[in-house]
């Protein structure tokens, strides 16, 4: 089994960023209680209040394909659902 990382960033409409950063802080303690999670870091850029930089590591496949439909199924999923998320993912 390898490590599966993801990096990029993600774009919110300004009409959503009340939401999105109210709810940030507790998708963020959910993640790193899942299992396989390694790192998991969700940074707003300075310059652009818009933009946030996303940076996560799991175990393997299996965890990561956990914490991506718990994400689906979860209130951030719903905060985020018009978020544009520009990701690469190394497997």
């Amino acid at each position: 089994m390898s490590k599966i990382t993801l990096s990029g960033h993600i774009e919110v409409p300004s009409e959503d960023l009340d939401a999105v950063l109210a709810e940030l802080p507790n998708h963020i303690s959910l993640t790193h209680q899942e299992a396989g999670c390694i790192t998991f870091t969700v940074t707003r850029d300075s310059d652009n209040p818009q933009r946030f930089s996303v940076y996560e590591e799991f175990t393997d496949r299996a965890a990561f394909e956990k914490h991506q439909a718990r994400v689906k199924a979860s209130h951030w999923g719903e905060v985020t659902k018009n978020v544009e998320r520009f990701y690469s993912i190394d497997l």
